[in-house]
């Protein structure tokens, strides 16, 4: 994969380190806007393939109301409010934790894993961040009489559907397939691939399964992650954004009127996508003191602030 320099970080008056990748936008036709790094070479989406895998599940009968159907698409931070919806779900369609078979794990966010930890919480699957794609993966077997103690197996009709689905807003011919991080199969797409998946899913008419995706976690953006995430806040500034964290450094996003992006950072962090994230919805026309609240890495000295994390000049040229 050829990297490019996507974000510097700055201390004092020296660029003390930086974070190479890929990136691509698309323009409200679809074409490619912009383009830095290999944007056509494989990668693994990791949670960032969620409203594929969701819309997947709606096309084949999962019917969950807006709020339940965005936790489908999370990975939430573990909150009492994601893990009585996971419960939701589940329940709905005679199943419980048991039947869960993503990791163990303590929550996800910080504050949600201090009080879990407090109430003498221990690692469960309700609390692992993908419990609620693996909950509507569930309740779809239920729907179809599918079989739901294999529903991981990359033959099991729910992930060929999630395969058929991920091809298709793609673009792309899925030739490589491992394991995520939560079991599921995860298929390698590009990063063009997956910008035009997200284009698909936020221009999606409102009615069909996408579109549906798209509404939810419009509507319900805590759902998607919890308070203080990135793409939480970023859809609840943004209005009509959506927006996917993956892990290593993964990120897609796209609004309803077709643009539409997507970052993978090579050194895997957050920190990397966080300042592209602000510079593009910045050039899309979220207000400075929008783009100022959204989450950026600081650079610290003796708990002052001593520097920036930034774009690199060649990419905030390309922005202006």
């Amino acid at each position: 994969m050829r990297d490019d320099l996507l974000v510097e970080v700055v201390r004092g008056d020296i660029v003390e380190s930086w974070h190479c990748g890929a990136m691509v936008l698309l323009d409200e036709a679809g074409d490619v806007r912009l383009s830095l790094g290999d944007t056509s070479a494989l990668m693994y989406p990791r949670s960032s393939l969620k409203p594929a895998q969701a819309a997947a599940m709606v096309r084949n009968g999962l019917d969950l109301e807006p709020r339940l159907l965005a936790l489908a698409t999370a990975s939430h931070s573990g909150g009492a409010g994601h893990v009585a919806g996971v419960e939701e779900i589940l329940a709905k369609y005679g199943r419980t934790a048991a039947d869960l078979q993503c990791p163990e794990s303590l929550p996800l966010g910080a504050t949600e894993r201090d009080a879990h930890l407090r109430e003498g919480g221990t690692p469960d699957r309700l609390h692992f961040n993908c419990s609620g794609k693996h909950a509507g993966f569930i309740g779809t077997c239920v729907v179809n009489h599918w079989t739901v103690a294999s529903y991981l197996d990359p033959q099991h009709p729910m992930q060929r559907a999630a395969l058929a689905v991920a091809e298709e807003l793609t673009g792309e011919l899925v030739t490589t397939v491992t394991v995520d991080g939560c079991g599921a199969p995860l298929f390698a797409v590009s990063l063009v691939g997956l910008a035009r998946l997200f284009r698909s899913v936020a221009t999606a008419p409102a009615d069909s399964p996408e579109g549906l995706i798209a509404s939810a976690m419009r509507h319900f953006p805590e759902m998607v992650a919890g308070p203080g995430r990135d793409d939480t806040i970023a859809m609840q500034l943004m209005p009509g954004l959506i927006s996917k964290i993956g892990a290593e450094g993964v990120i897609a996003f796209a609004l309803p009127d077709g643009r539409a992006g997507a970052v993978k950072v090579s050194d895997g962090t957050a920190r990397g996508h966080q300042p592209v994230l602000r510079a593009v919805l910045g050039a899309w026309g979220l207000a400075d003191d929008a783009v100022a609240q959204l989450p950026v890495a600081p650079v610290l000295g003796g708990g002052r602030s001593m520097g920036q994390t930034r774009v690199s000049a060649r990419l905030a040229a390309a922005l202006a």
